[in-house]
């Protein structure tokens, strides 16, 4: 064999093996290999978070009563009455309005005491909590607009694909490692 004729043979085969490599690659690659991206809108929801808000507030209450029915008020008033009462007149008719004055005094005095327990109150702090919510949006997913061979297509995805999806072999979208679109 000679030197020219092995040459020949060893460049027909390389452009064989070339040209078949080239037919191969053309059936493989018989599609785009990614979708042009034309918008991309995120899917939200409103997520409601509850947290206690709690807060110091002044209270006025009214102080504990240790005689709760005026005892002390209505036998004060009834001695200070009925000494008053007996300071008027003479004989029956000082008896009469001792008698009177000690039961108006007694009666006036329980109603100071009842008033002034009334107005016996205290200032003390309370804490008082209440729930209230915290509303957040949280994403979803995304709703992508697409072009894939001249043609618009919509399809929802757990992430943003950036300007690209890559397309498989068959010409369907991969939206992600484990799933494709149909």
């Amino acid at each position: 064999m000679n030197k020219s004729m092995l040459v020949g043979a060893v460049l027909g085969a390389v452009g064989v093996t070339a040209g078949g490599a080239v037919a191969t690659y053309s059936l493989v690659k018989s599609g785009p290999e990614y979708a042009q991206v034309l918008a991309v809108e995120p899917v939200k929801t409103q997520i409601k978070t509850p947290r206690e808000v709690c807060k110091d507030v002044t209270v006025t209450r009214q102080a504990p009563v240790k005689d709760q029915h005026q005892i002390a008020g209505t036998v004060v008033g009834a001695l200070a009455g009925g000494l008053l009462g007996n300071q008027i007149g003479g004989g029956t008719g000082k008896k009469i309005a001792t008698v009177a004055g000690a039961v108006g005094g007694g009666y006036a005095g329980n109603k100071v005491q009842e008033g002034m327990q009334e107005r016996d109150t205290y200032t003390t702090t309370q804490t008082r909590c209440n729930t209230v919510n915290d509303i957040s949006d949280k994403v979803v997913g995304y709703d992508v607009r697409y072009s894939l061979d001249g043609k618009e297509g919509n399809v929802r995805m757990d992430r943003d694909p950036g300007n690209q999806i890559p397309v498989d072999k068959e010409g369907k979208l991969i939206l992600s490692e484990n799933q494709q679109a149909h």
